[in-house]
Order: C-alpha cells, then structure tokens, then sequence
C-alpha cells in the first residue's frame, strides 16, 4: 500500500472529528513498497497514541509489523496531555488500543477515571515495585531524568546554568524558551516539581507560584511543540531550556544538535515512562501483543541505543557507557499528590502567571 498516514485522513467514518483533524496533520509514515500486501485484507490493526515522535513510531512500525505481518500498526504522535484528554474524550468510543508514552502520574488518574485495561505482561518479574502500576494498569517501559538543555555554541558547560533556581538569574532575560507546559507530560512534570518543592513542607503553592512567575519573566517563548523549541534553541533564538534528558543526548548525537545538558545539583524529577491498553479497545490481541514487543528485551536494546532511553527492566544487560555512567540525584517527590495537585497548579499557571503574548501558535 503506498502514500499511508499516520492515522490516515480517509478514515472519517469511523474516527471521531477531532481525531481525523489531528491525524490529517500528523505526520507521513513511510510508504509501504508497491508490492506489499493490502492492508484491507490484513485480520487485524492496532492503533497507538503516543507522544514518542515519528522516528521511534515509524521504525516500531516497521520491527511490529514485520513480526506480526496480519496486523496493521496506525499511530497518533501527540503530546501525553493531549492523548489523556483524547482518550477521556473518547471513553464511551474508543479510537485507541494501546496509550504508549507518558509519566506514570498520567496514568494513574487514567487509571482512576476508568479510562484503563489492566495486564499483567509476561516480563512482569523484571520490573521494580515503583516500574509498574499495583493492579497492572501500566507498566514501566524507561526512567526520564530532567534536565536543563542549553545550547553549545552559545554556551560553555560552565557558563551554563548548574540548577533550578539559576534560571531565576535576570541574565537569562529572554533567552530561556519552553515548550508550551499545559500540553506536555514533561513540562507538567517540571513545573509542578518547582512547586512541589516548597509545597511539601508548606502544603502552600504560593511560593512555586512565585518562583515560576520569576521564570515566565526571563521566558522569552513557550513553543506550540517541541521541534519549535528544538530549532529555536538551536538557532540561538534562546540559549536554554528545559527538557528531559534522553531526548537531549539523542537530539545531540544522531542530528547533530548544538545541545548539552546539566543535570540539576539539588536533584531532578525523574519520571517513569510507561504503556497501558485503553479499557474497550477494539483490538485487544493485538493490542497486547505491541505492549509486550515494546517493553522486550529487543525493543529495550533498540530504544536504549538508537533512541537514549533508560531501561526500566532489571534484566538488560551491556547498556550504552552513557547510560551507565549517568548519575542523577532523584528528587524526593511524592507523586500521589501530583496526581491530585497538578492539573490544579498548571490550570493557575495558565490563567494567572503565563505571560500571553510568549504562547507561540503552530
């Protein structure tokens, strides 16, 4: 089949509008070589929301399907935020079969909505406690530290800033840009750390509140998606950011990216990357067959060195050196009152601190 899309806009009548919208400017998938076997007489198909981008959608694509040529593998690449709400929104419908990418607290008030299919995977015994969900829900697929990003041309290791709180510093007027936070997983994650710090002890957000008000005044840009604010730090339009560490180290080393990073001296939040099946899917088989492949020994080795993702499983070995020799200080976060705190805080964040004019439309 030649000319497929990512979720292909043909598909109207079965998809709801606001997906079909989405999957119209989601990106092209590789077409398929002329001689391939139609995908209308394949027995099954698999759709995956995630926000993991085309190159590991596309190249999981492939390796899925060439295992499993009776299934047809269609992905959405949209930011975690935005595939919680889709996926709430599509409850009573659902468009999705697997929810592949997001932290854990994302999942957790999935899980508490109903929105879930628990499985308990077949590689469950390599998995930690704090990898996967109680009751199965999601599991673990890697670790994401995050970082402070910042461009190599325009700055050295040593001028750049070396914690959470440097970003406060006026020298950094203008030339911080930020992906747009009430979209992203990551960003979320961040913000409500900042405030979390305080809020432990106070139960008051009041002074995180204060301290990202500081930042939106340096915030010369929160970007519509994260290739924005990949190309405008690059471009030295802004010097920094903020951002997690694996894509980072990717974006550096396979496209060639004026990009390092630091990792935070008072500690980082670092989130669990997880993959649940959507409650009601309507591929179910296939659906737990992808779920397994992308958290096998194969695919760990896959997104450990072509993609700088850090295994959650206990049972990989000969990890890249990078990996290895990493050393993060994790923050102490307690993540149920994230789950319960969060959307709150970022909601105030919105209406009350974010400077309007620096929200950058796609």
């Amino acid at each position: 089949m030649a000319g497929k899309k990512a979720l292909s806009c043909t598909a109207g009548a079965v998809l709801s509008l606001s997906l079909l919208l989405s999957g119209c400017m989601a990106g092209s998938q590789t077409d398929k070589a002329s001689g391939d076997k139609s995908k209308s007489n394949l027995e099954e198909k698999v759709v995956i929301y995630s926000p993991h981008g085309k190159d590991i959608l596309q190249e999981f694509e492939k390796k899925f399907e060439e295992k499993n040529p009776d299934v047809d593998v269609e992905w959405l690449d949209i930011g975690s935020q935005e595939v919680l709400d889709r996926v709430r929104s599509e409850k009573k419908n659902p468009q999705a079969d697997v929810w592949w990418g997001a932290p854990s607290v994302m999942f957790n008030q999935a899980k508490g909505e109903g929105l879930l299919e628990p499985y308990k995977p077949t590689y469950a015994k390599a998995l930690n406690e704090e990898f996967h969900d109680k009751d199965w829900a999601w599991s673990g697929t890697s670790q994401t530290p995050e970082v402070i990003m910042y461009n190599s041309k325009k700055l050295s290791k040593d001028e750049a800033p070396k914690d959470w709180d440097d970003l406060l510093d006026p020298q950094w007027k203008d030339k911080i840009i930020i992906r747009y936070p009430l979209a992203s997983g990551t960003m979320n994650t961040i913000f409500s750390a900042m405030i979390y710090r305080d809020y432990k002890d106070s139960k008051d957000p009041q002074k995180g509140y204060e301290w990202l008000q500081k930042l939106d005044a340096n915030t010369k840009e929160y970007s519509a998606n994260p290739e924005i604010m990949y190309s405008k730090v690059a471009k030295g339009e802004g010097a920094v950011s903020v951002w997690d560490m694996p894509d980072v180290v990717m974006l550096k080393e396979e496209k060639n990216y004026p990009f390092d990073f630091v990792i935070p001296e008072s500690g980082t939040p670092v989130l669990t990357e997880g993959i649940a099946l959507v409650k009601n899917a309507k591929h179910p088989k296939a659906a737990k067959a992808f779920y397994e492949f992308v958290n096998s020994k194969e695919a760990n080795k896959i997104l450990a060195e072509k993609h700088y993702r850090i295994p959650t499983r206990t049972d990989i070995d000969n990890l890249p050196k990078w990996i290895e020799d990493t050393k993060i200080k994790p923050m102490d976060i307690d993540w149920k009152v994230f789950e319960s705190k969060s959307n709150g805080w970022m909601e105030y964040w919105d209406n009350n601190i974010k400077s309007k004019e620096k929200e950058q439309k796609e």
